[in-house]
């Protein structure tokens, strides 16, 4: 019985509302027991400690990727590689590796050896380094920046495809809503056959509310796909807005529009300061806890200050935040070389040698090398 307590706990780690329903429930089958106030102690001790371990900001625990394959193809990703902000609003933690790495960040993932990483460092350093004088500069590193962000959205196009292909079963290059929405919900467990007679009959849907209201999220991110004139079928250009909003300048608004309403608390469609770093709802109770949320706010009011704010006027409006998360602005891709070039620039001469980084590799890459400056003579 113990047993199945602790799995219950720990099989939703950071869901304090389905621990205590399912806790609730062995506590009255133990109650009807007689087992009495031996395990409801226990259990109390149990769902203290749950919350205890919580963080607030659920972000640090956030998967970035759907639960199944058939889900990935179809649902807007979460996490758009190359683009500053998540869905969400929250900062992309992977975003200097991935304007660094392109294609190649799976490489450096999948093998951790450091020494055959320090040689796809050192190789990418003389891709980077275009004019040859073995160092880089800003603008080389804007350019390098721009290619990588490119082959994020080359990436995305070809996935796109296949992801087309599997909504549209009749092969018409177009998509209507109805057999898009047959499609998720099959995805989510549904019988296909059936929900499709009963979506060509007008009958009513019977759907969990979760699943209602992801549904009219994504009609509404529809219709904002579907350029105009509307008719509201998707052919694969538009599929592609609905799926990756980056590659849309009126989607790239949409998904401002819906990060600015969610994080914005006044309603005048702008963020201060405080809106940007608020933390999202939840309680701590522990030193951890505490600490990840503190790094959270820390980040959030450093970017917000030295990034976002392009006029330093304390507020940031939708325009100034959509051209922040625009991954092919050429003044955002100077910006964040330079930034990466002061991050490891310890002679202070505004370029990057190539000691410089392999030692801050962990920064490039998220794959710390060893023994960086021993074997940097060895290699050439």
């Amino acid at each position: 019985m113990l047993v199945f307590i602790l799995s219950c706990i720990l099989q939703f780690p950071g869901r304090s509302h389905w621990s205590v329903l399912c806790v609730t429930a062995m506590v009255r089958r133990v109650w009807s027991w007689y087992m009495g106030p031996v395990y409801l102690a226990l259990v109390a001790v149990l769902l203290r400690a749950e919350v205890q371990a919580r963080p607030a900001n659920m972000s640090a625990l956030k998967d970035k990727s759907p639960s199944s394959k058939e889900e990935n193809e179809i649902l807007p990703p979460d996490h758009l590689n190359g683009v500053k902000l998540e869905m969400d609003g929250h900062l992309n933690k992977d975003f200097h590796q991935e304007v660094f790495l392109g294609k190649e960040m799976e490489e450096f993932e999948e093998d951790s050896e450091p020494r055959r990483n320090r040689k796809k460092l050192m190789a990418i350093f003389s891709k980077v380094d275009f004019n040859r004088d073995k160092s880089v500069s800003a603008k080389e590193m804007q350019r390098w920046i721009m290619e990588k962000t490119e082959e994020h959205f080359q990436e995305a196009v070809k996935e796109n495809k296949l992801s087309f292909r599997a909504v549209d079963p009749d092969g018409d290059g177009h998509v209507t809503w109805d057999e898009y929405r047959v499609k998720f919900l099959a995805s989510k467990g549904f019988n296909e056959k059936e929900v499709a007679e009963k979506i060509k009959k007008n009958e009513e849907l019977k759907v969990d509310e979760e699943t209602q209201e992801v549904l009219e999220s994504l009609k509404d991110r529809w219709f904002q796909a579907d350029n105009p004139p509307g008719d509201q079928l998707l052919n694969e250009e538009e599929f592609l807005a609905f799926l990756h909003p980056e590659h849309s300048r009126g989607m790239l608004k949409y998904m401002v529009k819906e990060i600015v309403r969610d994080l914005d608390q006044d309603g005048d469609q702008k963020l201060t300061l405080s809106e940007f770093i608020s933390l999202p709802m939840g309680t701590v109770e522990n030193q951890q806890a505490q600490d990840i949320d503190d790094d959270w706010v820390r980040e959030r009011k450093r970017e917000f200050e030295e990034v976002i704010d392009a006029n330093h006027d304390n507020v940031v409006t939708m325009e100034e935040l959509e051209e922040y998360m625009d991954p092919m602005n050429e003044y955002n891709a100077l910006n964040e070389a330079k930034q990466m070039i002061a991050v490891a620039d310890e002679n202070q001469n505004h370029n990057l040698e190539l000691e410089e980084i392999l030692k801050y590799s962990e920064y490039f890459t998220g794959s710390k090398l060893m023994d960086y400056a021993r074997n940097v003579h060895e290699e050439f």
